[in-house]
């Protein structure tokens, strides 16, 4: 046993039970907490000599983080029967908790997440601390399942059908919003929580309201069919049309409430349990508690295998370029409160880079994510010249012109005269060898790539690339401040193309090759999008520019000439001044109220037709991301990144790879790489860009994965 409780009999037959994991920073509900649990509360069943219950946690600011994470990850690949025992053990021990025969009040400080959140819904009250810091949640529906342990029929029963909402889309409520949906009693400060508890535990014996609510909510919620079929009908519509169909969990948890609400609790929590097995051990939800465990090692990962080094202090930084990338990058620095130095040529692009930093906060305060004073505060912290002079001061210093070798190493060899001593200077290239660069500046050792993906104020995804001479300091450091600025740094060695471009670069391509065979474009974007693309990558093509994948696919064809195949449409395009959506066409047609085929391009396409389409959309599928998925095997096996999960969550957070089939490496291993090296064979003819490799041979062969399967104890 942990010894995860202490009990504390206060006077007035008050008992003070509280969660402590030790040696733990957070509580979670593992199996073995909750055994505990259980003889807690087979303790307290008998004690008729109790007038009430309070619980809290030890640790203050954080109150009980959810269920236990590897347990979660296990209990993804559970059997359905494994999974029932687990769901019938979580409903008993809180029908247990909640039928106590004296009032329990939960004392919430800090996040209350998934299972502790079905917990503290087990108890008669509920007082949150009215700290910043304190978030309520049902959070499963975005890791693929549902809360399985009462959480879809205990909180419609306590707050009706803002519990939708809540439930479907996962997201968290402060104190205050979950006053005011009766989510809980009331919110106080921290330090009176226990004083207000007491109060309340008072109320509830002198009232005997306790006994009332819990005879309530046993009972059926009481919906009218009228107002039940308006309600999940409309919710139904909302979540179908928000995930495509492709995310089932919000699905799930509607069916559980929607089944389960108008019966008495007892036959709601089976139908919840119906609810859960549906989705609780598929691949979609392994996939997404696969990305929940690699986001947390992002999350904790400095960068290199190193335990010894700290990042250095950045008290500024400075960014050379004030077009869209530049002030991009520029803003996101100042709003996360660093000091902030922006340079450019002339006063119109600073002027204009300006313009666009305050066009970015002035989104965010329409939508009601930033205030009047947040801008002030960023304007406050962004300086602007057109002299690099202003740089002298900075730490780090991030250049972000235009996509030329040449213009950048003669920006490193003005910038010498000026940055300070020890300061670092990293390059937003996407294409463009690091190693090579870094002969250019003052000190190849603190020269790195930064590489942000546009548009800036949305994409998380930063690539930092090392070069030959890069240094573990100042990758460590580099890391350190993406993560302050609220970006997810992924650490790649150099090499064309890096992580994502290079990756992305052989889908886009075999795209093209399709459209050159005969394939419609629209055929192509609609097998990209069903298998959970975000866009076509067809029209990816016209959002980016022809030109920016013109010359970029030049680069990786040099840089991979065996399987990069040339596209004479897109340089056709491309020279006919046809960019896509900045030139008003590209492939399409843009600028009215929907994109249409641009009809100069037919010209072009006819004069290079080639091939036989071919006309089943799973072929396609695979054409397209076979290619993805080989590519991506080769980084592992240049080193290129770490880990599996670095290739996985790039291209995930860096093009939109759909989240629910968990990434390119593990869409290959709930396929199964001998099924997809099968499917290879049928496009030998193609050439070397579908020639398995080493990798995916092994994997094959000897049933490897990419993410060992866990072990259920």
């Amino acid at each position: 046993m942990p010894n995860a409780f202490r009990l504390e009999e206060r006077e007035g037959g008050v008992v003070l039970l509280t969660l402590d994991l030790p040696d733990k920073k957070v509580n979670t509900l593992s199996r073995a907490v909750l055994g505990e649990l259980a003889q807690v509360i087979k303790g307290l069943e008998g004690r008729s000599d109790l007038r009430g219950l309070l619980f809290q946690s030890g640790k203050p600011g954080q109150f009980i983080a959810g269920a236990d994470l590897n347990e979660i990850g296990a209990m993804a690949f559970a059997s359905k029967e494994q999974i029932g025992q687990a769901i019938d053990f979580g409903h008993g021990l809180f029908t247990r908790l909640s039928r106590l025969p004296f009032p329990t009040v939960g004392l919430v400080d800090g996040n209350c997440m998934g299972g502790g959140t079905e917990l503290i819904l087990s108890l008669d009250y509920r007082i949150a601390s009215n700290a910043p810091h304190t978030k309520i949640a049902l959070p499963e529906v975005k890791i693929g399942v549902i809360p399985g342990w009462g959480g879809t029929q205990r909180m419609p029963r306590l707050i009706g059908l803002n519990a939708i909402d809540v439930i479907c889309s996962g997201e968290a409520v402060d104190a205050k919003k979950a006053a005011a949906l009766g989510l809980v009693f009331d919110a106080v400060p921290a330090e009176r929580l226990v004083e207000e508890g007491l109060r309340l535990l008072d109320y509830a014996q002198s009232s005997g309201e306790w006994k009332r609510l819990r005879e309530q909510r046993e009972r059926p919620l009481g919906l009218s069919p009228d107002q039940a079929m308006f309600a999940f009908a409309t919710a139904e519509g909302y979540i179908k049309g928000k995930t495509k169909g492709q995310y089932p969990a919000p699905l799930a948890a509607l069916k559980a409430m929607q089944k389960g609400t108008n019966l008495p609790l007892e036959e709601g929590l089976k139908a919840e349990k119906e609810a859960a097995l549906e989705v609780m051990g598929s691949p979609i939800s392994a996939n997404l508690v696969g990305i929940f465990f690699m986001n947390n090692r992002l999350t904790r990962d400095p960068g290199v295998d190193r335990t010894d080094l700290q990042p250095e202090a950045v008290k500024s930084v400075g960014v050379v370029g004030a077009g869209l990338m530049g002030s991009g990058i520029a803003t996101a620095h100042a709003r996360s409160g660093i000091p902030t130095a922006m340079v450019d040529v002339d006063e119109s692009r600073v002027a204009a880079g300006l313009k666009r930093a305050e066009e970015v906060i002035a989104s965010r305060i329409k939508i009601g994510r930033a205030t009047p004073q947040d801008m002030a505060d960023m304007l406050e912290r962004l300086s602007t010249s057109t002299h690099q002079s202003l740089l002298a001061d900075a730490d780090v210093v991030v250049e972000a012109i235009t996509e030329n070798e040449k213009a950048k190493t003669a920006t490193y060899k003005e910038l010498a005269q000026y940055l300070k001593p020890g300061a670092i200077l990293a390059s937003n290239t996407s294409t463009i060898s690091i190693t090579r660069m870094a002969e250019s500046t003052p000190d190849p050792s603190r020269f790195v790539g930064m590489h942000f993906f546009y548009p800036v104020d949305r994409m998380e995804l930063v690539e930092v690339i090392r070069g030959a001479k890069t240094s573990d300091q100042t990758v460590v450091t580099i890391v350190a401040l993406a993560k302050k600025i609220r970006k997810t740094p992924i650490v790649v060695q150099d090499c064309p193309g890096f992580l994502v471009n290079r990756v992305l670069f052989p889908y886009m391509n075999e795209a093209l090759l399709l459209l050159q065979e005969g394939v419609p474009m629209d055929t192509i974007d609609a097998v990209a999008t069903k298998f959970g693309m975000p866009m076509g990558p067809i029209a990816l093509q016209d959002l980016v520019g022809l030109d920016t994948s013109f010359y970029a696919g030049k680069v990786l064809e040099h840089a991979y000439p065996d399987r990069a195949e040339p596209v004479p449409i897109l340089a056709d395009l491309v020279q006919s001044g046809q960019l896509g959506q900045k030139t008003g066409a590209g492939f399409r047609r843009h600028g009215g109220k929907r994109s249409e085929p641009n009809p100069a391009f037919a010209s072009i396409l006819e004069k290079h037709r080639s091939g036989t389409p071919p006309q089943d959309h799973e072929t396609i599928q695979y054409r397209l991301f076979l290619p993805m998925l080989l590519e991506a095997t080769r980084v592992l096996e240049e080193k290129i990144v770490r880990e599996p999960a670095d290739a996985d969550m790039g291209l995930i957070l860096g093009i939109g790879f759909p989240p629910f089939r968990g990434g390119i490496l593990r869409w290959c291993d709930t396929e199964g790489a001998d099924k997809l090296l099968e499917r290879l064979k049928a496009f030998e003819s193609l050439g070397k860009r579908f020639e398995p490799t080493e990798t995916l041979k092994r994997h094959a062969q000897t049933g490897e994965r990419f993410y060992p399967l866990p072990k259920l104890s």
